[in-house]
């Protein structure tokens, strides 16, 4: 076996991924060898579990999240099946542990009387750019989804908004040297690809528009180029200051729509579906955390059930 170091084999294994995947997923790949894998094991010819759970440890201790360590493992097991591939390293089983951390698992949504507001304020008080913080908060686009919206992508005859698209600034690093660019990309997963029926209510605000805009033109702009995500986050920070209402992440209206459809009590796969989620366990873990009150209502429907089988067993009995 012709031994290589690690830093070896991850050039050899980005010139073979590039021609597989998304640019913008690429990057993140590049990023994350170059952050965090080449200064801890570009030297290293060998990936021992304890030097991996070593690693796992001094992450954690910096700050860094259960998730963002195991996404970085990914890349690092990938590049290391590289190698083991083309035979310039052995294969190691890693069987890392994490320290349990208490999680909070609630997300930042509006409340109903915010929600509100927000939405009567856009009403009486249009612009382009309002109109995209109102299609994400009766949609639950994300926001690289609307800023890649096209008049083209709503259809007012149907009643319907087609996401295939989103926008993304990426961070490339290329030869040493680094800069950021801006790309229109298909959007995040498979399912993310999606049509999304709009309320009677932004229907009314975009029908009238559809006649006279120039389908090509991207919504929030109603132009030719499009805005990047972070200078609608920056608009959106004002625009949510003038209203006074606490201070709520870009992706809180996303939250927000989902949480409302939940409370309507819309069946947890169609939600999935209109979120664009991957699959619908990413839905329920984020959105369905049921309270006692509805607990007790299942163990209470369950009871019920039960003695209803059991007096139509006795009722079936008796008259046999």
């Amino acid at each position: 076996m012709n031994h290589k170091k690690l830093k070896e084999i991850a050039i050899a294994w980005k010139d073979y991924k590039r021609s597989y995947v998304k640019q913008s997923t690429m990057a993140a790949y590049v990023l994350i060898l170059e952050n965090h894998i080449l200064p801890a094991f570009g030297e290293n010819d060998s990936l021992p579990e304890q030097s991996v759970q070593n690693f796992v440890f001094e992450k954690m201790e910096s700050g860094l999240s259960v998730k963002s360590i195991k996404d970085i493992l990914i890349v690092l097991k990938m590049v290391m099946k590289f190698g083991v591939k083309h035979e310039w390293m052995n294969y190691y089983e890693w069987d890392i542990k994490y320290p349990t951390i208490s999680k909070n698992n609630n997300i930042e949504v509006l409340t109903i009387a915010h929600h509100k507001k927000i939405l009567d304020y856009i009403r009486q008080n249009f612009t382009f750019r309002n109109l995209g913080i109102y299609i994400c908060l009766t949609t639950g686009l994300r926001i690289g989804e609307v800023c890649a919206l096209r008049w083209s992508d709503i259809n007012e005859i149907s009643g319907t908004i087609n996401v295939q698209r989103t926008i993304e600034r990426i961070y490339i690093i290329e030869g040493g040297k680094r800069h950021t660019e801006l790309i229109i990309n298909t959007p995040k997963t498979k399912n993310s690809c999606r049509e999304i029926p709009m309320s009677k209510e932004l229907l009314a605000l975009v029908k009238p528009l559809k006649k006279v805009l120039n389908a090509d033109y991207y919504v929030l702009t109603n132009d030719i180029s499009p805005t990047e995500p972070r200078t609608y986050r920056n608009y959106y920070k004002r625009f949510m200051n003038q209203l006074d209402i606490p201070k709520l992440k870009f992706h809180g209206l996303r939250h927000s729509f989902a949480t409302r459809c939940i409370e309507s009590n819309c069946d947890y796969k169609t939600v999935s579906v209109l979120l664009g989620h991957s699959n619908i366990t990413t839905t329920l873990n984020l959105y369905v955390h049921p309270n006692m009150e509805q607990k007790k209502r299942c163990i209470a429907k369950n009871v019920q059930i039960v003695r209803e089988i059991e007096l139509t067993n006795k009722y079936v009995l008796n008259n046999q």
